[in-house]
């Protein structure tokens, strides 16, 4: 399961190396050298002729009239370490690829726009797809071959009956790859459907019923392996249980989410969530950890706690959050993107996990008479066994059934467990940290800016506003352009490459989010003018959704339109949110027209894939059910605001002003010496109240 590598690569694949190195003398270099992206400085001396993707290459390609290898990784990513050092080092691999290719090396991580298409092509072609990505295409982008990770003999067997196939029969390599675009374009297709009704409560309690099937009870999450986390999942779930009334569904939620935080995803010493975990337990993890699960995490929790007040809950999103500023937080205020899966082992080599896990020998030393009950906790044992002698922390009890156990409080069972877990974490210290992917993206920043909001809203910590507030102004400062356009990412000071549709949807997103908690509304002004960018550079009158790309960008084979939630929710479910509340706050404009049209547009699959559109499904609860906008003015709308905040009311959008504000929903509102708070829908207010209760009264459906 494990792929170790040598020790003669590591400076290359220590991201560090890259500018720490200029006195080491290199073999080979070639343009990745001038790249910024930690995952392609890592290529930068290999004797692979690598190429950054820009229209200059694909210039050059058809020039010479020579294919294109795309190759498409990220820094965190094991699977591209090891086709690295297999290929990628090798000297006789690369002189067939040089002699019979341009050859592209991409970091999917800042051009998700060409790793779309490509992942797309790919598993039309093989039916499935991962990274590395490797693609094969005609001079002008066009694909006709794929795979992932490929050893060594059967790649340079693969390249060279490509090579040749295409010198005797160019005509037939054409028709396959221009059949294969014409089905890249046709699968993106979405069309407007004017006349269709609205999702109703009905259907999404079919599509609840029927995404049901697939849940598993017991351990939470899918009944598959591997299981990924997939926040917005648990998140319109949240929502729909608490809506709709569904204990039996919020039963699984809290199951999901304290299996999920109990498991070996979740770092017990550390904090923090890993990418996903290979088995149904929750247990091993892929070890990699990303800043846009754990920012999606930390707001799931912190509204889980808000709805269940458990504890548990609470110290994920501590945890988590401290883990981002430990390790992922950059001294201007921006976030880095992930921890890599690999790190060196006791022997100086490169190991999956080898940062994380723990021989029962090291813990029998470290803990000493306190092992026995953290055996029992963390499952030292055949159920938290990986392999060769390594354990992956797991629980599986909670610690009432532990504390009896042992005969001992719960209190004096929370000391032992954190004493212990104090101790790992400055015996692993000592360890050969995890590599560190050190770009700066926006729209994982943006996830992580609504974490901490939502952290801050459910928890009250002031700590996590402050920090938010950090973020949200190294996001304006350093991403948002004069002309009121974003930058995908920054590293050193240098930002290369322009947003793409989620940067925009997830930066609108948070800084809403933001207006909330601090009713200050440059936060909503930013948002709004972000708003209006993309409604006049990605907006497509033909399908009524957003492109991807912005009409300033190189045209590439497909001009794509998102629908999908993934692991982060789609741009266009995102946007679409985005114009709704909108639509709240400024109902002279047309916003709730196009947020409506484009649920439209996308609701025919919602029954047969609800997971696969759970934060549409978002937005189909928020047109069935009453959704408020709640005002609130005068001297002590701040801390009124908190109070109603912390209370989880996800139907419903927050303003505030202590005499009136811009927004018309806040004018002629203002009466001296009291606060007064207005429950309105769709600007229709109810008889204001002062007290928080009398709110709370007023927002149950």
């Amino acid at each position: 399961m494990k792929k170790v590598l040598s020790i003669a690569v590591t400076c290359i694949l220590v991201f560090s190396c890259e500018q720490k190195s200029n006195n080491v003398t290199h073999k080979f270099t070639n343009d990745l050298i001038h790249e910024t992206s930690p995952y392609l400085l890592q290529h930068a001396h290999n004797p692979v002729d690598w190429k950054a993707w820009s229209p200059e290459v694909l210039e050059q390609a058809q020039k010479e009239d020579k294919l294109l290898l795309i190759s498409i990784g990220y820094a965190a990513c094991h699977w591209c370490h090891v086709m690295e050092h297999e290929c990628f080092e090798n000297e006789e691999v690369a002189q067939v690829m040089n002699q019979n290719f341009i050859n592209i090396k991409i970091d999917r991580e800042e051009r998700p726009d060409v790793d779309q298409i490509y992942m797309d092509a790919i598993q039309m072609i093989s039916g499935q797809g991962g990274w590395p990505l490797n693609i094969v295409a005609l001079p002008d982008g066009r694909p006709f071959w794929g795979a992932t990770y490929v050893p060594r003999d059967n790649w340079i067997k693969s390249l060279e009956q490509l090579a040749q196939l295409y010198k005797n029969d160019k005509p037939r390599v054409t028709q396959y790859a221009t059949d294969l675009a014409n089905g890249l374009q046709a699968i993106n297709l979405v069309e407007v459907e004017k006349d269709k009704e609205l999702f109703s409560l009905e259907e999404l309690e079919i599509t609840v019923n029927s995404w049901s099937q697939y849940f598993d009870t017991f351990l939470g999450g899918h009944k598959r392996a591997p299981k990924f986390m997939m926040p917005n999942n648990w998140d319109f779930l949240l929502h729909y249980a608490t809506s709709e009334n569904k204990p039996d569904l919020m039963e699984f939620v809290d199951t999901t989410l304290t299996r999920m935080a109990y498991g070996g995803v979740y770092d017990h010493v550390g904090g923090g969530f890993s990418r996903y975990a290979v088995d149904t337990k929750w247990h091993v993890p892929h070890f990699e950890k990303m800043l846009y699960d754990n920012g999606q995490l930390v707001s799931l929790y912190a509204k889980a706690y808000a709805v269940t007040q458990n504890e548990l809950y609470k110290n994920v999103v501590d945890e988590s959050i401290a883990f981002v500023q430990e390790e992922l937080l950059d001294k201007s205020g921006g976030f880095y993107s992930s921890l890599d899966a690999d790190s060196l082992d006791e022997n100086e080599e490169l190991e999956e996990g080898a940062y994380y896990v723990w021989t029962e020998k090291e813990l029998t030393e470290l803990l000493g008479e306190d092992f026995a009950v953290f055996q029992d906790y963390f499952n030292i044992n055949s159920y938290g066994f990986w392999e060769e002698e390594n354990y992956v922390l797991i629980r599986d009890k909670g610690d009432e059934e532990i504390a009896e156990k042992h005969k001992v409080s719960v209190s004096d069972l929370n000391k032992v467990i954190k004493t212990s877990l104090q101790t790992l974490k400055k015996e692993r210290n000592n360890r050969p940290k995890p590599r560190l992917d050190d770009k700066i993206l926006t729209s994982w920043n943006a996830l992580m800016l609504k974490g901490l909001v939502d952290a801050y809203r459910y928890l009250g910590n002031e700590a996590y506003l402050d920090l938010a507030l950090k973020n949200a102004l190294f996001l304006e400062r350093e991403m948002l352009k004069e002309d009121g356009s974003l930058y995908r990412n920054h590293k050193e000071g240098k930002s290369t490459i322009n947003g793409f549709l989620e940067d925009y949807a997830t930066l609108i997103d948070a800084y809403i989010s933001l207006y909330e908690v601090t009713f200050v509304e440059k936060w909503l002004d930013l948002a709004k003018n972000l708003l209006e960018y993309t409604q006049e550079h990605f907006w497509d009158a033909k399908s009524s959704m957003f492109f991807y790309t912005s009409d300033e960008d190189q045209s590439l084979i497909r001009r794509s339109v998102e629908v999908d939630d993934n692991v982060i929710s789609s741009s266009n479910s995102i946007m679409a949110t985005n114009l709704f509340k909108f639509s709240k706050l400024y109902p002279e404009n047309n916003f709730e027209a196009i947020s409506k049209q484009m649920l439209k547009n996308v609701q025919k699959d919602f029954v047969r894939q609800g997971q696969s559109f759970s934060n549409w499904l978002h937005l189909a609860l928020y047109f069935n059910k009453n959704f408020y906008e709640i005002a609130i003015v005068g001297y002590n709308y701040k801390n009124i605001g908190q109070s109603i905040g912390e209370k989880y009311i996800p139907n419903s959008i927050l303003t505030g002003a202590e005499k009136e504000g811009s927004l018309g929903i806040l004018q002629n509102r203002f009466v001296p010496d009291t606060t007064l708070t207005y429950v309105c829908m769709d600007g229709t207010c109810k008889l204001p109240v002062s007290t928080v209760e009398e709110v709370l009264e007023q927002v149950q459906d």
